[in-house]
């Protein structure tokens, strides 16, 4: 039989070498977990036995014991190859990462190489990561009754999933541990999470230019996570310009960043996003760009570099991530970051701090025409929503637009606000008797 080194065997002519056979066995276990060593072999295969005295295997097993952690205990034995007395050793173990004289070493092809603080951090990650998840851990003080039966019923329904009883429905989701609810069940169904994660909120705000020095909006929702996910939509399609295309005789309205790509990065920001920190998944509309910002870095040792190159993805909250699959929010081969690219090429990815922020570049698009309003700059729909409400009733209140387009008395003022701001509105008198001019009619 001819022995060659590889990245499950190590080749030792004698014990005198120990030291290094310590550093191979660590390695070997933090790649393999398991592998097998010779002395009395060279490390080109040729056998020239070991010597051997009564306490040879103790002496070599007590090394083992006292420069390999976490400790293990291989099996040793002595053995014939050619006539000529060897000692083999096996040795397994699966308490990654293994450490030689306080360092670790991973093995490539027959090399022990010194691992790096990244490679290190990894595997502790790998090693822990049922620990370390926030969705699976039991919500100390959430009872059955703080789940919204409604929020469950209306997600089985799109989910294709028949309603048992609530208990059953939840366990069925896996969102019942130890006959207790967990994290990810509050969070998707709860009828108010933000009373048990005060973090279970979403922060939105516009910008005049292209930093924060001016702030025109600002809005905060809390809620479960399908909640925050619809609004956050509902604010990037408020808050950017819209456009239109002929598509035969029909007219198509388009959003100036494509709403699907958006969507995709929003429904990631909620699903990968770290809820062990406290802040909140915050969205900014910028003259020049969208930001959609999530706490958390990319997880599992991916980078910005893989998730552009490969459709690959690690998840943070697998049940969350699961319960988004059967609503189609997310895929299972995380397609995600290569539909944002394909329909957003510009887009750009980037980790600040401790945040992973998603930008997209917005574009000028032919402003959509209405009916009743030309605007002589791009507005956003709601804009252009109150400036028919105005145009059909120049003497219009706040209170009847705020019910007219089922939106606050705030929004109103602040949409106003914005519009004035852009020199397409004016009020002519200031008391009742007054009226709105829209600018160029």
């Amino acid at each position: 039989m001819k022995y060659v080194e590889s990245e499950t065997l190590e080749l030792k002519s004698s014990t005198s070498e120990l030291k290094k056979t310590i550093i191979s066995i660590s390695s070997i276990l933090n790649k393999h977990q398991f592998g097998k060593m010779y002395f009395g072999i060279k490390d080109n295969g040729i056998i020239i036995g070991q010597q051997i005295g009564k306490n040879t295997l103790r002496d070599i097993s007590k090394v083992i014991s006292n420069y390999i952690e976490p400790k293990i205990y291989p099996e040793l034995k002595i053995i014939k190859i050619n006539n000529k007395k060897c000692v083999e050793i096996n040795f397994s173990g699966n308490e990654i990462p293994y450490y030689a004289y306080g360092r670790a070493y991973k093995r490539v092809a027959d090399e022990n190489k010194l691992m790096s603080a990244k490679e290190l951090e990894k595997i502790i990650i790998n090693k822990n990561k049922d620990e370390l998840r926030w969705d699976n851990k039991v919500c100390k003080d959430a009872k059955i009754n703080d789940i919204g039966i409604n929020k469950l019923k209306s997600f089985l329904k799109i989910a294709d999933k028949k309603y048992d009883s609530l208990e059953n429905t939840l366990k069925k989701l896996n969102l019942i541990k130890y006959n207790k609810l967990i994290n990810a069940a509050i969070i998707l169904f709860g009828k108010k999470p933000q009373q048990f994660f005060p973090n279970s909120k979403l922060r939105c705000a516009v910008f005049l230019t292209n930093d924060t020095t001016q702030m025109i909006d600002m809005q905060d929702y809390d809620g479960d996570l399908f909640y925050l996910i619809e609004h956050a939509e509902k604010f990037v399609l408020k808050n950017i310009h819209m456009g239109m295309k002929i598509n035969g005789l029909y007219r198509v309205d388009i959003s100036e960043i494509n709403k699907d790509a958006f969507r995709e990065a929003i429904i990631n920001a909620f699903c990968h996003r770290s809820y062990w920190k406290f802040d909140s998944v915050n969205i900014a509309v910028f003259k020049d760009r969208l930001e959609i910002r999530s706490p958390g870095l990319l997880y599992g040792g991916l980078t910005i570099e893989k998730i552009r190159t490969y459709n690959i993805s690690e998840r943070r909250n697998e049940l969350i991530a699961n319960i988004f699959y059967e609503v189609n929010f997310v895929e299972k081969w995380g397609k995600g970051i290569s539909k944002i690219l394909n329909l957003e090429p510009k887009t750009k990815f980037m980790e600040i701090g401790s945040q992973f922020v998603t930008v997209f570049q917005r574009k000028d698009v032919t402003p959509l025409v209405t009916p009743l309003v030309t605007p002589l700059v791009n507005l956003t729909k709601l804009e252009i929503k109150i400036l028919n409400e105005i145009k059909k009733n120049n003497k219009i209140s706040l209170s009847d637009i705020e019910k007219k387009l089922n939106i606050s008395r705030d929004t109103v003022k602040e949409y106003i606000s914005r519009l004035k701001k852009k020199i397409v509105l004016e009020r002519i008198g200031k008391t009742s008797k007054g009226y709105w001019k829209i600018k160029g009619e």
